[in-house]
């Protein structure tokens, strides 16, 4: 991947595992970027809480990739709570 390789790691507290794999999978069709699931390191169970750690997601330097995969965590957001930034790494 040229441009921009920071991974962004984000987390919704209360996002099912099937839509994890969805927002994924919608960022994944954006152009030059890419996206993952990161796995779950809490060892306490909580039903309510989701079964995934979080996204991770890489952007391309094209603004316009960039702005659309903000207008797709937005979509989310708006249906299933705030995301929260994990801890970047590049």
């Amino acid at each position: 991947m040229t441009g921009n390789n920071q991974q962004h790691k984000i987390v919704c507290d209360r996002l099912p595992l099937a839509i994890y794999r969805e927002v994924a999978t919608h960022l994944r069709q954006v152009p030059g970027v890419e996206a993952g699931l990161l796995p779950q390191t809490s060892t306490q169970f909580d039903y309510l809480a989701s079964q995934i750690g979080g996204l991770w997601y890489q952007l391309p330097d094209d603004p316009t990739s960039q702005q659309r995969v903000q207008q797709i965590l937005a979509y989310y957001g708006d249906r299933f709570g705030d995301w929260r930034t994990l801890s970047p790494t590049s």
